[in-house]
């Protein structure tokens, strides 16, 4: 049964479902029928969520962060077809200044995270169902002071490999994204615009990528049976450039 195809029936977990990407992925999901789950620390957010959706949600607090509340959110759960996790907590700036405390949390949202969502939630997951996790550009193209970055997305991307083996035939995949205009960008106010300008200007595609963009490779990943251990680059190329 597909989500992108408007079939009714499906059960989809959405961790970080306050996140911009995150909220357009359950209103997408919701509007084909798909029931939603909405998972995340903040509960105004995914209540902000619940009130765009076109169907009914269930909503769970949830940090992904925070391993010992990966069973209760197993519990509330239930069982399900798909589980999507947006979750990033990133722990950027110089190697001399990083905190130990901050580096754990970003291990723990895009590493350790994901490992336990799987060990306590794969029995849950019905026939033909799947994870899927973000990694990003970063793993691909590392910067200066983005050194837990790109080691976290990049461990990610062998994580879902190593799951769809150990979880088979439940399947595992990640989106990569690149540099989108989901609203984290706004913070440099005027200065926004030209420097989504030089990213498109740098990169094949010549344009930045849109929460729409990261929801049909979500979705892709999700509703299609033959992909498993994958990750799929949403970056308009710029791991390339």
């Amino acid at each position: 049964m597909s989500i992108a195809q408007g079939r009714s029936g499906q059960r989809l977990v959405v961790i970080g479902a306050g996140s911009s990407i995150g909220r357009r992925l359950a209103m997408t999901a919701s509007s084909a029928g798909a029931e939603l789950v909405l998972a995340g620390p903040d509960l105004g957010k995914l209540k902000e969520t619940a009130g765009k959706l076109a169907g009914e949600s269930q909503l769970v607090r949830f940090d992904i962060t925070d391993h010992a509340s990966i069973p209760r959110l197993a519990e509330e759960a239930g069982a399900f077809d798909h589980l999507v996790s947006t979750a990033a907590v990133p722990a950027n700036g110089p190697l001399a200044d990083l905190d130990t405390a901050d580096v754990q949390r970003a291990f723990a949202a895009k590493v350790t995270g994901p490992l336990f969502l799987a060990k306590h939630l794969a029995g849950q997951v019905r026939d033909g169902g799947s994870f899927t996790f973000f990694s990003g550009v970063a793993a691909w193209r590392p910067a200066p002071e983005r050194t837990v970055m790109a080691t976290t997305n990049g461990a990610l991307a062998f994580l879902v490999r190593a799951l769809a083996v150990e979880v088979a035939p439940l399947r595992v995949n990640a989106v990569s994204p690149g540099i989108v205009d989901s609203g984290a960008w706004d913070k440099l106010g005027d200065g926004k615009q030209e420097f989504l300008r030089k990213i498109a200007d740098s990169n094949p595609a010549r344009r930045v990528g849109t929460p729409d963009d990261i929801v049909k490779a979500v979705l892709f990943a999700v509703d299609n049976p033959y992909v498993t251990g994958t990750v799929l680059h949403v970056d308009g190329g710029a791991r390339l450039a």
